[in-house]
C-alpha cells in the first residue's frame, strides 16, 4: 500500500543505513514538478511553503489536467479540469502567499501522460524560463508504484535536467541553458534528505484543502470527521517521519547535487 500513497509514505529504509543530508539552504527560486494538482502538495508542501516564509519564490508546474481526479462516471470532465486549475492556483497561493510564483499547466490528459520527447522540451522550457536553484518532482523509480502519470513525472523531471542545462538540446526554445543546484524526489523508497517542516504543517494541510475536488477520491474525506482524520493522518506520519532524525516533523526526499 505504501507504494501508492500520495506524497510521503512510510519510510522503508532503515535509517542506520542513509548519510542523511537536512534542511538545505532557502533557495532563491524553486520549482515544483507534479503530475496533477495537488501533488506537489502532498510531495513537498512543507518543504516549499518554509522556504517561502523565507523569501523563495515558489514555481508549479502541473503537467495533467487532472480530469480523472473523481469516482463520479457521470461527471463534467470539462468542469472539472477548470475546477482543478482554479484549486491549483488557490493552493500556490496558500502555500507561499506572496512568494508564490507561477503555476503552469501542460493539460496533458489525465492518465496518458508520456516521457516522450516533446514533453520533455516543455519541462525543459518551463526549467530554463523560471531558472530554479532547485527543483522537486516524484521519484520514478519508486518500487511497485501504480499510477503511470507519476512514474512519467519523475522521468521528465529528471530528463528535462538534462536537457536544459545542455546548450544543445531544445536550441529551438531561443533560451539560455540553465543548471539548478538540487534535485529532491518526494515519494523515493532511498530518501536521503530530510527538510524539518513542524512549524508548516498547518500550511501544508491548508493547501491541500484547497483541492476540494479530491476530498473523496485522495482524502477519504467526504465530512468533517473524515477531513479531521485526514488532517491527522497526514500529521502523524510528517511526525513519524521526523522522529527518528531528531526532527519535530519532516518531509523526506532523495537528493541528487550532481547535476
Amino acid at each position: 500500500m505504501a507504494a501508492n500513497e500520495p506524497g510521503q509514505p512510510a519510510l522503508e529504509t532503515p535509517q542506520g543505513a542513509v548519510r542523511w543530508t537536512t534542511d538545505l539552504p532557502t533557495p532563491k527560486v524553486a520549482l515544483a514538478i507534479g503530475a496533477h494538482p495537488d501533488d506537489v502538495e502532498f510531495g513537498a508542501g512543507g518543504t516549499l511553503s518554509k522556504w517561502a516564509a523565507a523569501g523563495c519564490v515558489v514555481h508549479h508546474l502541473v503537467l495533467t489536467d487532472g480530469s480523472k481526479g473523481t469516482w463520479n462516471p457521470e461527471a463534467d470532465i470539462a468542469a472539472l479540469r477548470v475546477t482543478r486549475h482554479a484549486e491549483q492556483r488557490d493552493a500556490a497561493r496558500r502555500l507561499a502567499g506572496a512568494s508564490a510564483g507561477t503555476v503552469t499547466f501542460l493539460d496533458q490528459v489525465d492518465g496518458e501522460l508520456d516521457s516522450g520527447l516533446a514533453m520533455r522540451g516543455e519541462v525543459a522550457r518551463c526549467i530554463r524560463t523560471v531558472r530554479p536553484d532547485v527543483v522537486l518532482g516524484h521519484d520514478p523509480w519508486k518500487r511497485y508504484r501504480l499510477h503511470p502519470d507519476h512514474r512519467h513525472a519523475g522521468l521528465l523531471a529528471c530528463e528535462a535536467i538534462v536537457a536544459s542545462r545542455d546548450p544543445h538540446f531544445f536550441r529551438e526554445h531561443g533560451l539560455a541553458p540553465h543548471r539548478p543546484d538540487t534535485l529532491l524526489l518526494w515519494e523515493a523508497d532511498a530518501a536521503d534528505h530530510a527538510e524539518e517542516i513542524s512549524a508548516f504543517i498547518d500550511i501544508k494541510l491548508d493547501a491541500l484543502e484547497a483541492h476540494a475536488s479530491q476530498f473523496e477520491s485522495t482524502m477519504h474525506a467526504t465530512s468533517d470527521d473524515q477531513l479531521g482524520a485526514f488532517r491527522a493522518r497526514i500529521t502523524e506520519r510528517l511526525i513519524g517521519l521526523g522522529a527518528p532524525l531528531g526532527m519535530g516533523a519532516a518531509e523526506l526526499f532523495k537528493r541528487i547535487d550532481d547535476l
